[in-house]
């Protein structure tokens, strides 16, 4: 079942549902086929330390133990901040009002690598005319967690349905530049004035 998104600007609410846009749809894929001699599909399996053990695909996974080696199911885990008080958890914008209140320019929006794209079907023609030329962005959660991801909403123009609203999801590129005032400087070696460049080989070397 598709779940909506629902967006508020001013005092008017607007409802979305957002389709995912994958990238085999838009560039295609290509699939690497093993076979073994007599041409039957080849299966990747894993071994253990020892190499005498086959372990199958789905046989292995990730645990958690506690430092005492028991087992620690993900339901005790509790997220806590730098000063060990308990994290708030943020509910999923699927259950919520999102309020469009945040614009940022095209700098900021290109700063951030998009992970995953998704395409507003049916918006409402009034929720694109909101949004305009403007890039809003919030904090986007999938399901109810301790931190969202940043989220874009904008829009395009198709040369057949006209203006199409799209949801993007990414993470904030972490940059590090180095002023004009801290350049590098590339020191010349001094090449040692006693090699000999004349390309001649002294036999009495070897």
């Amino acid at each position: 079942m598709a779940r909506t998104l629902t967006f508020k600007i001013g005092e008017t609410e607007y409802q979305a549902v957002p389709t995912k846009i994958e990238r085999k749809k838009l560039y295609g894929w290509t699939e690497t086929l093993a076979l073994d001699d007599h041409g039957d599909e080849c299966k990747m399996v894993s071994t253990d330390e020892s190499g005498t053990m086959i372990i199958p695909k789905g046989g292995m996974g990730l645990g958690i133990l506690s430092p005492d080696g028991k087992w620690v199911n993900r339901s005790q885990l509790q997220a806590v901040k730098e000063d060990g008080t308990p994290a708030d958890i943020m509910t999923s914008s699927f259950n919520i009002t999102i309020q469009l209140e945040q614009k940022v320019s095209l700098e900021t929006y290109m700063d951030h690598s998009i992970t995953a794209m998704y395409q507003m079907d049916d918006a409402d023609a009034a929720l694109i005319e909101a949004i305009g030329d403007d890039i809003y962005t919030f904090s986007y959660n999938y399901r109810d967690s301790y931190d969202g991801s940043p989220a874009f909403l904008l829009t395009t123009v198709d040369p057949e349905k006209g203006k199409i609203l799209f949801l993007m999801i990414g993470t904030l590129n972490q940059f590090k530049m180095l002023p004009l005032e801290e350049s590098g400087i590339i020191e010349e070696v001094e090449e040692d004035s006693d090699t000999d460049d004349s390309g001649e080989i002294d036999f009495s070397m070897f």
